[in-house]
């Protein structure tokens, strides 16, 4: 699988990344055995991009990940998680997470970028995976805490990345107006944009991509169905979009694409994942995969052939903003 390189770093991504939120217990149980077989089929895929978070069942997706990469060659991947949520005894506990992971929750979130935060968390990551070092650290939803997370806990990042102990650093949320103050005022690398720079919405062309462009730093892309709508050949009535029921227009919008997708002898999920990858600052693309099914999907889906003709056809049809660049290396064409 091709990788990108992070500007300014030597930080390599695959294209395609794997996201061990799932694998966290989001929403659902899911056992040790799918979830460790599950990094064991991305592994297979060609997949060197892992991506958690302490958020992330309380700390089980980061015990998870690291186990099943325990075996792996530690220089063949690159993993990141995140900081700013601090996991902390629980005093009052009632039994389960109520942030939609199905875990128990003697331990809570407790929001902190200062640099101690910072670094207690870092800290606390690498025990929980076993881990020596992470490649990259992300400011996880700093959206309400933009003073410390830029005084604070930016500066603690870079300069751990400064002394090698970090390959890069950055920032991820839902939304993509802070995540280009990261870029254009600390010393981010890259940042985590979910949901912002898909078939459905491109509102990241607003601010984050050209900054990033400007900058020359980098952007992955996760959240690329927009919470499912964009999942599936033909979406559905019921469907979740940005993990609300979709709007009616907005179902009828994803089929629209899909027709044109399959015109061009692809299909809506396979076109969902390429088309961020069409973007010169986007770097990778990261999913969420709770077994060795959905792995094998998205890397089927992501080595399907999606044709530049079906860009310029959706943007002339009024499906994508007329604004939208493509990158002149076709990054949308599966890799050799």
């Amino acid at each position: 699988m091709r990788r990108r390189t992070i500007p300014t770093t030597a930080v390599q991504v695959t294209e395609l990344g794997f996201g061990a939120s799932v694998i966290g217990n989001l929403y659902r149980t899911t056992s040790a055995e799918d979830a460790a077989a599950a990094v064991d089929s991305a592994w297979d895929a060609g997949i060197r991009y892992y991506d958690t978070a302490p958020h992330y069942g309380l700390g089980l997706s980061e015990h998870r990940l690291g186990a099943a990469l325990h075996h792996r060659p530690r220089d063949q991947y690159v993993i990141s998680s995140k900081v700013g949520r601090l996991l902390v005894p629980n005093e009052h506990p009632e039994g389960v997470d109520t942030e939609g992971f199905v875990v128990r929750d003697d331990l809570r979130r407790q929001w902190d970028f200062s640099r101690d935060g910072v670094l207690r968390s870092i800290e606390a990551t690498l025990q929980r995976t076993g881990l020596d070092h992470l490649d990259i650290v992300y400011l996880h939803d700093p959206d309400d805490h933009w003073q410390q997370a830029a005084d604070e806990a930016m500066p603690a990042l870079a300069e751990l990345r400064d002394q090698g102990v970090i390959g890069a650093i950055g920032a991820g949320m839902n939304q993509s107006a802070m995540l280009a103050r990261f870029l254009r005022e600390t010393a981010a690398d890259l940042v985590m944009l979910a949901g912002r720079y898909t078939l459905l919405d491109q509102s990241a062309l607003d601010d984050v991509l050209p900054t990033a462009q400007e900058h020359g730093k980098a952007v992955v892309a996760v959240g690329v169905f927009n919470s499912g709508l964009l999942s599936l050949d033909r979406p559905a009535e019921g469907m979740k979009y940005d993990y609300q029921a979709a709007p009616p227009e907005l179902v009828d919008r994803a089929r629209a694409i899909a027709d044109v997708c399959e015109a061009h002898g692809t299909t809506l999920p396979a076109a969902a994942i390429a088309f961020p990858l069409t973007h010169p600052s986007v770097i990778n693309v990261t999913l969420g995969m709770r077994d060795p099914g959905q792995v094998r999907r998205n890397a089927l889906l992501h080595r399907q052939p999606v044709p530049k003709e079906l860009w310029h056809d959706l943007r002339d049809q009024g499906l994508l903003r007329a604004e939208v660049p493509f990158a002149p290396d076709e990054r949308s064409r599966p890799c050799p």
